[in-house]
């Protein structure tokens, strides 16, 4: 299995964990203790580092969906009578998502760079 595969069944699996906890009410929520800010930060950022990893050649796709999806699932928390949408938490799970599908286009272009072979230089005979 290679590192894209992995990357998308990872991602995949994330924004199911993400929707669950967004969505459920907040007594099943889980919590990793930290700030829930920093948690839904760091849940955004992953998954979208994982989607970028995934589908490389996607990555402003994998950008707007990431929005997208903090966007809906706020929004979809209005639906919920224990559950509440709020811009603050909108604007982290949005900065989380770009942040983490930034550093994903990073390390896949970083790793493309120095991997043998992939150089365009190196294929160059002159």
């Amino acid at each position: 299995m290679n590192v894209r595969r992995i990357a998308s069944v990872l991602a995949w699996l994330l924004l199911g964990v993400i929707a669950y906890s967004t969505l459920s009410p907040l007594d099943l929520r889980p919590h990793m203790g930290s700030s829930v800010q920093l948690e839904r930060f760091g849940a955004f950022g992953l998954t979208g580092l994982m989607f970028a990893i995934a589908y490389p050649r996607h990555v402003l796709a994998v950008l707007a969906a990431m929005l997208a999806a903090a966007i809906g699932l706020e929004l979809t928390q209005m639906l919920a009578a224990d559950r509440h949408a709020r811009l603050i938490d909108l604007s982290v799970k949005m900065a989380g998502a770009g942040c983490g599908v930034g550093a994903g286009w990073l390390l896949v272009r970083l790793w493309h760079r120095f991997q043998p072979g992939m150089n365009q230089s190196a294929n160059h005979r002159g």
